[in-house]
């Protein structure tokens, strides 16, 4: 017979019946409607049962009538587990109190933290947020509502345009938005738009200025393009000007690339958290992977919808192994062209397009292809030159 519902729960004792009569015994229980399970006879003759505690201490009349003695061999059930916890009670005391620590703890203000702020100084607005209400080590029910307290920051900082305030947990963040200032124009002084390369021109608009070359013009680096004297006076050049202009690589690609990947085995550990303290449960023993990458996971406990500073931390460390991948020739050549061509336009702009290149010279030696490349590029070469005025005596 299996273990009856709430077997554990209304307490249970497995027994030992030696001699007399044990088939009459379990009729007799039977007939009193003593709930029994888990027999087992042995070779000796004798039998083990399990029954509820309460029963345990009507089997008196049953054995006299039967002749049978018994013996308690185990207990389980939460009426011995209540047993046990009294008898350390000052353990359980340790722990509930442990417990309310805990709980007391995530209901105060450990942290504050202020976003967005760039004029305006941090110091200021946790001075401000101290003043209603807001600051470390305050109880959370203590805090003004958070849109009431949203608006006294706003009134009280000058210069904010809105302020927020959410927390989450121990944790209050303050995010702010800075009233847009209107920008002060610079004083530009009248200027040139010289060429930044060697280059043929493609392309040419001036704003403003005087357009000293046209287009298919080929230019030196530092020649003027659009010049800022105009109409007989001086203006601050503007204007876009694109060239062809021609770039010499000197690119190195290995033939052999190492990639670092999971194998599939792992090893997990748990640990009990408590702020920044962390007690492992599980997984102990030494890591078995020569080479591995941790990853962690926080569960906190929550009540409601804050987040408790205790929970549960799961490492899983995750055994890697690096491969060789081998490249052809090819590849590792198309591989080289591609991250200079991605160096190029990082180093002249989005704008920037690779019309052509031209390997001049390739070899291969000790794993690796070596090259020498030209690119033609189309690219913007106009960069500004103030206007010098001479001094006269």
């Amino acid at each position: 017979m299996k273990s009856p519902v709430f077997s554990q729960l209304r307490g249970a004792v497995g027994v030992l019946v030696r001699g007399g009569s044990i088939e009459r015994l379990i009729n007799e229980l039977a007939g009193q409607g003593i709930e029994i399970w888990d027999l087992q006879p042995l070779p000796d003759g004798s039998m083990k049962m399990t029954m509820h505690v309460a029963d345990f201490f009507r089997l008196r009349p049953l054995l006299r009538r039967t002749g049978c003695r018994v013996r308690v061999q185990h207990r389980s059930g939460l009426p011995f587990a209540l047993l046990r916890l009294w008898g350390r009670k000052w353990f359980v005391f340790g722990f509930a109190l442990f417990i309310a620590v805990i709980f007391s703890l995530s209901q105060l203000v450990w942290d504050i933290e202020v976003n967005g702020n760039v004029e305006i100084p941090e110091e200021d607005v946790l001075k401000i947020a101290r003043e209603e209400g807001l600051y470390p080590f305050q109880w959370i029910f203590a805090l003004p509502r958070q849109d009431k307290l949203s608006a006294e920051l706003n009134r009280k900082l000058p210069g904010t345009s809105w302020v927020g305030v959410s927390r989450t947990g121990t944790r209050v963040s303050i995010q702010i938005v800075e009233a847009t200032q209107p920008k002060e124009k610079k004083l530009m002084s009248p200027r040139h738009l010289i060429s930044t390369a060697d280059a043929v021109i493609t392309y040419i608009y001036a704003e403003k200025g005087q357009p000293e070359v046209k287009k298919n013009d080929r230019v030196k680096k530092g020649q003027i393009l659009i010049s800022g004297f105009q109409g007989g006076g001086q203006v601050v050049s503007k204007g876009e000007v694109k060239g062809n202009v021609w770039h010499e690589y000197r690119i190195e690609v290995p033939l052999v690339r190492k990639q670092r990947v999971y194998t599939g085995e792992k090893k997990e550990q748990g640990y009990l958290y408590f702020g920044n303290t962390a007690i492992q449960l599980s997984g102990y023993g030494r890591t078995p992977f020569e080479h591995y990458q941790v990853m962690t996971e926080f569960n906190p406990l929550t009540w409601r919808s804050f987040k408790l500073p205790i929970g549960w931390m799961s490492e899983k460390v995750l055994e890697t192994t690096e491969l060789e991948i081998k490249l052809s020739k090819d590849k590792a050549i198309r591989d080289g062209i591609e991250r200079a061509k991605r160096d190029i336009v990082a180093k002249n702009g989005a704008d920037s397009v690779v019309l052509s290149q031209k390997i001049l010279h390739e070899k291969t030696d000790n794993g690796k292809v070596y090259m020498k490349v030209l690119f033609e590029v189309e690219q913007n070469i106009a960069e500004e030159l103030p206007i010098v005025h001479d001094q006269g005596e």
